[in-house]
C-alpha cells in the first residue's frame, strides 16, 4: 500500500513563491532522485498548472533541470480539479470523490505517493 508524503519548498518565514526563489543546487539533486523514486505525484489545479513547466523543453536547462524534468514526466500524476476538461501526458484527470480516488490510489500503488500543494494536502488529511 502507498503512502502520502507531502513536502514543500518554502522560506523558513512561510513565504511560498516558485518565481521569486528556487531551491539550491544541493536540494534540487535532492528534489531529482526524491522525484525518480516516487511512485507518483497528486496535484490540485493550481500546482499541476505551476509543474506542466516540466512537461516542455527549454534550451537554457542545465543537466540538472534536465534531469528533474525526465523523472517529472516519468512518473505518473493524478490531477484533483473540477475545472480542468483535460491534462497532459501521464496525468490522469480525478473526479469529485476524492476520498474514493485517494483510497484506491494507495491501494494499488506502492511506495510514496508526493501531494503537492498545501491546499490539497489540508483536504486529504480528512481521507488518508
Amino acid at each position: 500500500m502507498a503512502k502520502l508524503v507531502f513536502g514543500m519548498n518554502q522560506s523558513l518565514d512561510g513565504y511560498v513563491d516558485h518565481m521569486a526563489f528556487a531551491p539550491s543546487p544541493t536540494l534540487f539533486r535532492h528534489f531529482i532522485e526524491e522525484a525518480r523514486g516516487q511512485a507518483g505525484s497528486v496535484y490540485g489545479r493550481q500546482m499541476y498548472e505551476i509543474m506542466r513547466y516540466w512537461d516542455d523543453e527549454h534550451p537554457e536547462w542545465d543537466a540538472d533541470e534536465r534531469a528533474f524534468a525526465a523523472a517529472w514526466r516519468k512518473q505518473p500524476k493524478w490531477v484533483i480539479s473540477r475545472s480542468l476538461t483535460s491534462v497532459g501526458p501521464n496525468a490522469t484527470l480525478v473526479g469529485d470523490d476524492l476520498e474514493v480516488a485517494i483510497r484506491r490510489l494507495k491501494a494499488e500503488h506502492e511506495g510514496e505517493i508526493e501531494v503537492a500543494g498545501p491546499v490539497l494536502a489540508q483536504s486529504l488529511t480528512e481521507h488518508a
